[in-house]
């Protein structure tokens, strides 16, 4: 069986010798393993992929026990396993199309049960990918948690959803809700973000992909991009390169997730790269 495990807790002496030692005693043998201490806040971070024949349940209970002293916040999953992600869109497919063509060719290992929208535009490309599509009367949160809780959902990505979630729905899905949106923020807010951009002559577009909290578009940044764009780029220029770094950076950012090489550490994150 093959394993990740994540650990998360105060820097001490120590710990990746009881992690390797734990490993050991679990009949384990470590793959790959990637570790950072950050000073500002003595956190310490590590993921260990290993291979066990032993099972989950089994080699889960010797790490809690051969690290329990370090107090760890420790997760160790399958890497087989595949969460369930509901995907929230509006108009804009380029995000979602990049999401289900993944999602086919198997390199997102994630199960799409539903996708919603508060829209129709994207309904026939969904249903096509034979995946359910509902219609959001607007950006209906009962409608979103009721279909949270039917489809046992792990995760949701906002695959250019452009509704704002409350506050009390952000908090309840803290680490559990990936963002994607153009990286003019603040300079050029609300509609029509590139021509603001085009019209002030920038050099530089990019994109970011985040976690949703509280605070709008201020959650951990997962992955993030740039491309140049020169005085002979049209706004429709700008936009078509907007497109292609907002869907690469979601894919990127979602591949992170779905390995476990994203830990939050406070308002930053930690990404350990493949």
């Amino acid at each position: 069986m093959d394993l990740i495990a994540t650990l998360q807790c105060e820097d001490k002496p120590g710990i990746v010798h009881a992690m390797t030692t734990a490993v050991l005693a679990s009949d384990g043998n470590i793959i790959e393993n990637q570790q950072f201490t950050d000073p500002t806040t003595n956190t310490f971070v590590m993921r260990t992929r290993f291979e066990t024949n032993k099972p989950l349940a089994d080699a889960k209970k010797i790490l809690e026990s051969g690290l329990g002293k370090f107090s760890p916040k420790l997760k160790v999953r399958s890497l087989t396993d595949k969460p369930k992600a509901l995907v929230l869109v509006t108009k804009e497919s380029h995000c979602l199309r990049d999401l289900l063509y993944l999602h086919d060719l198997d390199e997102l290992p994630i199960e799409i049960p539903v996708v919603a929208s508060n829209h129709e535009e994207l309904r026939s490309l969904v249903e096509s990918h034979e995946i359910p599509f509902i219609k959001l009367n607007g950006n209906d949160e009962v409608a979103i948690k009721d279909l949270v809780n039917k489809n046992q959902i792990d995760f949701i990505i906002l695959a250019r959803y452009m509704q704002i979630l409350s506050e009390g729905l952000s908090a309840k899905l803290s680490g559990r809700c990936i963002n994607i949106h153009h990286s003019f923020l603040p300079g050029f807010k609300g509609a029509n973000p590139y021509k603001q951009a085009h019209t002030r002559g920038v050099k530089l577009i990019g994109a970011t992909a985040h976690y949703v909290t509280s605070d709008l578009d201020e959650g951990p940044i997962i992955e993030q991009d740039v491309t140049r764009v020169t005085h002979g780029d049209t706004p429709e220029d700008l936009v078509r390169k907007g497109r292609d770094l907002e869907r690469t950076v979601l894919s990127r950012a979602l591949r992170y997730y779905l390995h476990d090489r994203v830990l939050i550490n406070g308002a930053t994150s930690v990404v350990f790269s493949d």
